[in-house]
């Protein structure tokens, strides 16, 4: 057999010839047409936006312009705080650009037992593990908590992160209509009392802002005998006297099994934990292989979300001044006829809801070339037939930021069709 022969059967199948049946990728050329179709349009991708350059938590570069940031989560602005900033450039000096392992093996460095220190003290409980996303966290405690035979019962409206910490699981999974009461109480009546049951439930939820009522749900749960798990991603930092979120703000604290929580909203880098007051809770670490079988936070990520966490604490001015900035906000929208997609400021997450893609897009391009980035948000991140401009604010907005913010929707909303 000649050289080139044996190159030949080397080389892998052409895409051409592979039947469209058997070709994996051929599934996603419906999506792949969509966004094609949006961009033809002549609009920026939503989807692909650069940050050229970040000047600080409410202002960034973009296409070259100076654009106000509303869309990041950068909830308590903590991504500049030079404290932050410094325990980060120290770390990285002491301890280098990544531990190289898992947590189990040789991912521990000091900094991650400070930043559970940290998460302890915060949030007053007796254990806390840190994993490498808030994603992860979910993925892990869920999929961990619940086994073959038991069950895990979620809000229908519940983050990827839920689902698909249900979906590594073996457990039953019952969804219960969003924020009903009513509907949870009724499908815990229906299952079998003997087996362990998890309820998954999240202090706000982020397409629309809008928060649970957890003190209800959580007497719901525990009349049927159930765990509790809180996401509290989205009201980290800024509800309740202590910040510690929703669940705090509502007197739940007692009843609450398991807090879930991420690095990359109010804390201002990246991770994710979980806490609880369980006597048990330690085994977590040997059981839960979104822990065990993934390599642990730089260093630096780790040092830079304990200094973060423990200003948190005291951030008392930051809080008040992220509710004035909603408050506003949300007032000022509302009085110029925007639909939004709560009654009232019930968190740091304020959505602009529109008719369709092609208003929803339209608007956000306007505001985007006169200098404001927020987030487009459509199906199937928000329910069918849902499009919305969503708004996270910052205690580092500035007054003045907040009136040209309105400004700005003021008159894309009128540029566009939205308002009169």
């Amino acid at each position: 057999m000649t050289e080139g022969a044996n190159l030949a059967d080397a080389l892998p199948v052409n895409q051409q010839t592979v039947s469209p049946e058997r070709d994996l990728m051929s599934k996603f050329d419906a999506l792949i047409a969509e966004r094609q179709a949006l961009i033809d349009t002549g609009v920026t991708d939503p989807f692909a936006i650069v940050m050229e350059q970040v000047k600080s938590p409410t202002e960034a570069v973009i296409a070259g312009k100076d654009t106000i940031l509303l869309g990041t989560y950068n909830y308590m602005g903590m991504t500049f705080d030079p404290d932050v900033i410094q325990a980060g450039k120290d770390a990285l000096d002491q301890f280098g650009s990544g531990t190289n392992g898992s947590r189990m093996l040789n991912g521990t460095f000091r900094d991650h037992m400070e930043v559970e220190e940290a998460l302890r003290d915060f949030y007053g409980v007796s254990g806390a593990i840190v994993f490498s996303t808030g994603y992860m966290a979910n993925l892990g405690m869920i999929s961990t908590l619940a086994g073959k035979g038991e069950y895990v019962i979620l809000d229908a409206d519940s983050h990827a992160s839920i689902y698909d910490g249900c979906k590594q699981g073996d457990a039953e999974i019952v969804r219960f209509r969003h924020n009903s009461v009513e509907d949870l109480d009724k499908r815990l009546g229906r299952l079998p009392k003997e087996p362990g049951k998890l309820v998954v439930l999240e202090g706000v939820y982020s397409m629309f802002g809008d928060i649970a009522p957890l003190k209800e749900m959580v007497a719901v749960a525990k009349k049927h005998g159930c765990m509790v798990l809180s996401d509290e991603a989205h009201s980290m930092g800024f509800y309740g006297p202590n910040g510690r979120g929703v669940y705090e703000e509502q007197g739940c604290e007692g009843d609450v099994d398991f807090i879930v929580g991420t690095f990359s909203k109010s804390v201002g880098t990246v991770g994710g934990f979980c806490v609880s007051n369980h006597p048990k809770f330690e085994a977590i670490r040997l059981a839960c292989r979104a822990y065990i079988f993934t390599a642990s936070l730089p260093p630096s990520v780790v040092a830079t979300a304990a200094t973060s966490i423990r200003k948190l604490k005291y951030a008392h001015n930051k809080r008040q001044h992220l509710w004035e900035n909603a408050r506003t906000l949300h007032g000022g929208l509302k009085a110029m006829g925007f639909k939004l997609g709560t009654e009232k400021p019930d968190s740091a997450i304020i959505a602009v809801i529109l008719e369709d893609q092609e208003q929803a897009v339209a608007m956000w391009q306007v505001l985007l070339d006169g200098g404001l980035y927020v987030n487009m948000a459509r199906p199937p991140a928000t329910p069918a037939g849902t499009y919305l401009l969503r708004c996270s604010l910052c205690a580092e907005h500035t007054p003045q930021q907040i009136q040209a913010v309105l400004a700005m929707f003021k008159a894309a909303g009128q540029a566009v069709g939205v308002i009169a």
